[in-house]
């Protein structure tokens, strides 16, 4: 089995209007949006190899020191599969954008690193 990371996408934009709504219906589609988390989980249990988490702020690093900045990244998990179709499959219809704000989950194959 091969191992991929998914990396789970959303505008600021989307996440402010979620936020928008009014809080009865906010709350009602946060509850839905877990409950069909916590049914992803269950339904793919024997895939996801590491859980991951939910990302916080972010902080750049490059020549010119430190910055705070903005990217579209709100969460992570490790799944495993065959290939990489599988892989993304596991992710169609799933409650990151068919409930809460997200636009996409990003799959990519966890490569080995090169032997020198």
């Amino acid at each position: 089995m091969k191992q991929f990371l998914a990396i789970f996408l959303g505008s600021p934009e989307a996440t402010k209007k979620y936020m928008a709504q009014d809080e009865a219906t906010r709350k009602a589609n946060d509850k839905k949006g877990y409950d069909g988390w916590v049914q992803w989980l269950a339904d793919h249990k024997a895939d996801i190899a590491v859980m991951g988490s939910p990302l916080g702020k972010t902080k750049a690093v490059g020549r010119n020191g430190i910055t705070d900045i903005h990217n579209e990244m709100g969460a992570w998990c490790v799944v495993q599969a065959s290939t990489h179709e599988e892989a993304a499959k596991m992710f169609e219809n799933h409650p990151h954008f068919t409930v809460f704000p997200g636009e996409r989950i990003e799959v990519m194959e966890v490569l080995p690193i090169p032997q020198m």
